[in-house]
């Protein structure tokens, strides 16, 4: 492919008082520090030669591909569907996250026991790295050298990264990528490796766990 590196950047941290699962729900922009967030990804960007930025067509996506493209590409940024949210949270949209084992019996444990094996969806984890990957493959042969920045969401991101650098999706919830992360992976003889993930400073997530810190490898 043309495209020296692919970094991939899930959104900033999104305005959510209510803990809801948004999925695709309209509204759903960055906090303040998601918007902290973003500037500090396009700060890490700022010195990448980005030939193009791609980014969910979802508020919290565009409104962190806006800030990096700034950065980075002039404001010059594409929206692509491709990179959307991973339609089985379309299931969960509008509910807390804390009424989920209520609302959605067995759901949320089974996504984490064995999110590769979910018979209540429409869109298996294999067909959502499909998706997102080959939109990555897609624009990345497009560029004429440089990098390329792809703006999505956490699933979509995790589970493309894993597809083209081979690793498959056992230990799948292990190391996903932080609000704003860049995950960074390049060629390397005929396939992907890994090259580097960054992560801006976090805060606790809506459960009270520590999210600042992890790299690959690390816990969830």
């Amino acid at each position: 492919m043309p495209a020296e590196r692919i970094h991939l950047v899930r959104h900033g941290e999104v305005h959510n008082p209510d803990h809801l699962v948004y999925a695709d729900l309209p509204g759903f922009g960055l906090s303040e520090r998601g918007r902290d967030q973003a500037a500090a990804a396009a700060a890490r960007l700022t010195g990448a030669p980005v030939t193009r930025v791609v980014a969910s067509p979802l508020q919290r996506g565009v409104e962190t591909a806006r800030v990096i493209a700034e950065a980075t590409t002039g404001g010059t940024f594409i929206k692509d569907e491709r990179f959307t949210e991973w339609t089985m949270a379309k299931r969960w949209a509008g509910i807390a996250w804390e009424e989920l084992p209520t609302e959605r019996p067995g759901e949320l444990e089974a996504y984490l026991e064995h999110p590769d094996e979910l018979p209540f969806v429409d869109e298996t984890l294999a067909q959502l790295a499909l998706r997102t990957a080959g939109g990555v493959g897609e624009h990345a042969a497009q560029i004429a050298g440089g990098d390329l920045v792809v703006v999505s969401h956490q699933d979509p991101i995790h589970a493309a990264a894993r597809h083209l650098t081979g690793r498959g999706f056992e230990t799948y919830h292990t190391a996903k990528p932080a609000h704003a992360a860049i995950v960074t992976i390049g060629p390397a003889a005929g396939a992907f490796v890994l090259l580097d993930v960054w992560e801006p400073p976090q805060d606790e997530d809506v459960h009270g766990r520590r999210n600042q810190g992890r790299r690959p490898g690390g816990p969830r």
